[in-house]
């Protein structure tokens, strides 16, 4: 739902990695929003540290359309790069077969979560023709030269090398090491062109057969999508320094003005206290979590805290939020059951609605409706604090829950109130990525023999046949559904 309207796109802040600090969001073209993300090197199955920009950013995306952004977001795939050689060099395979195969695992695995794909998922080796153009634009420049084939970027030509990561050249420590026969000017020097090497994939360019550099390629595709001077950049803490420093200096040495208005970085996922990462072995495959848990799951873990915190990635973390998943699902069953739009009607003896019980409070679940919106945009609009959104969801549940069973025992609720609720909560939930289609909290259309047994069940129960009762229940959820009691009858929900 858009709300441009009523909502000043200019009120969001963002934390700004550059400037290190909050900053309001003002795009760079009113209405419009421009967004590159660095995407995984696709030399294996990514893993849930790789999900989390992925999520992270598809819910910015969500939130600013909400508000009435039309919003580009693109994520490039790293497809030629040394991991992937060396990949393919262990397995006996081509570089373009490795690529290509974890290419669209990646594709698979992060589709299973649910959330749209970004608009553009550009690959480095598509872009070869504007890699090769901005490293000429950068050796005319002055800011490049060449040495056995290969091209280096001259990190001290660069005046502002190092304003991204914080870090002064005279102290950095990082350096890339230079290829056989080449000779780097300065240790910081870092290379944006590869002379080729046998059984390595190439191109040919004005310096002979090679290939980009890791950094090149993503200031290559950023600038072709999204042009000078685009909105926002996202990725993973770690890749600060040095890739996004280097997309800094690359691009600001061709155009000669800014780069990029707004760098926005995720924390990292850890697990016992070290960042999750392929090199230190102690990653967890998206591809395996989703054999076990609910895709939604993992995005209410990561919405449950702010994205610049770190995320420690454990059972009872992830538990936690598969409860969270449920109590939402439940609550939005127990609307339905008091609306009567929830499962089929099961024939019932009339239940003692009791006597002395308190009536529902409309008054309040309405002040708590409109509410959690204000709380909700609030904080959003706060550097996308997705956690004390999803707080304010939680405050509507409990309320809704309140209200609901003081309903079931006293009656009197209001109906078209509650159907208000649950379209806010389902609003609410899908901007933070988390769809619950309406089948999983009531449908109707129920098989005949479905029915049978819910009525089978509930005679057996009655006549005290347990075990007739529980072989009936049994039936029930190896075809796919749950029977629920309420005060109103037993109702037949369809488990996800």
């Amino acid at each position: 739902m858009s709300r441009q309207n009523d909502v000043n796109l200019q009120q969001i802040t963002v934390y700004n990695s550059l400037t290190r600090k909050k900053e309001d969001f003002i795009p760079r073209d009113r209405g419009k929003v421009g967004i590159y993300v660095c995407g995984p090197t696709v030399y294996g199955y990514v893993h849930v540290g790789n999900a989390r920009p992925y999520v992270f950013f598809a819910v910015l995306s969500r939130y600013l359309r909400h508000l009435g952004y039309e919003v580009t977001l693109v994520e490039n795939l790293t497809d030629v790069d040394d991991k992937i050689i060396e990949r393919a060099s262990k397995e006996g395979t081509t570089s373009d077969e490795i690529a290509k195969q974890y290419s669209d695992a990646y594709i698979e695995d992060t589709g299973r979560l649910g959330l749209e794909r970004p608009d553009v998922e550009p690959k480095a080796t598509e872009h070869i023709e504007e890699i090769i153009d901005i490293c000429k634009d950068l050796v005319e420049a002055g800011y490049a030269y060449e040495t056995g084939g290969s091209l280096y970027f001259r990190v001290g030509d660069f005046t502002g090398y190092g304003k991204l990561s914080g870090q002064k050249t005279d102290q950095m420590l990082h350096c890339e090491l230079p290829r056989d026969g080449e000779a780097k000017e300065s240790p910081l020097d870092f290379a944006i062109w590869k002379a080729a090497k046998p059984g390595e994939p190439s191109w040919e360019s004005p310096w002979g057969q090679g290939r980009p550099g890791w950094h090149i390629e993503c200031t290559a595709m950023s600038l072709k999508y999204l042009g000078k001077k685009f909105d926002i950049h996202g990725g993973g803490l770690d890749l600060v320094f040095p890739h996004h420093e280097n997309e800094v200096a690359q691009a600001e040495a061709v155009t000669g003005t800014g780069f990029v208005r707004y760098w926005m970085h995720n924390g990292m996922i850890t697990r016992k206290d070290e960042k999750m990462s392929k090199s230190i072995g102690n990653i967890f495959l998206l591809r395996e979590f989703l054999k076990n848990y609910d895709p939604r799951v993992l995005i209410l873990f990561f919405m449950g805290s702010h994205y610049r915190s770190p995320l420690e990635f454990s059972e009872r973390n992830l538990d936690e939020a598969a409860t969270q998943l449920e109590r939402f699902r439940n609550c939005l069953w127990k609307i339905n059951g008091v609306v009567g739009e929830t499962g089929p009607e099961i024939p019932m003896p009339e239940a003692d609605a009791g006597t002395g019980h308190k009536a529902p409070d409309a008054g309040v679940l309405q002040a708590t409706i409109e509410r959690t919106r204000e709380q909700f945009d609030d904080e959003m609009r706060d550097d996308i604090n997705t956690a004390g959104a999803l707080a304010a969801v939680f405050g509507l549940v409990r309320v809704v829950n309140e209200y609901t069973e003081a309903a079931s025992v006293a009656g009197g609720a209001d109906a078209g109130l509650l159907v208000e609720a649950r379209e806010l909560l389902v609003e609410l939930l899908h901007i933070l990525g988390v769809d619950i289609a309406a089948s999983e909290y009531g449908e109707s259309g129920f098989d005949q023999e479905l029915l049978d047994l819910v009525k089978a069940r509930e005679q057996a129960r009655l006549a005290k046949d347990y075990a007739a009762a529980d072989a009936a229940r049994d039936r029930l959820a190896e075809a796919g559904y749950e029977v629920r009691d309420t005060p109103q009858g037993p109702k037949l929900v369809k488990k996800v």
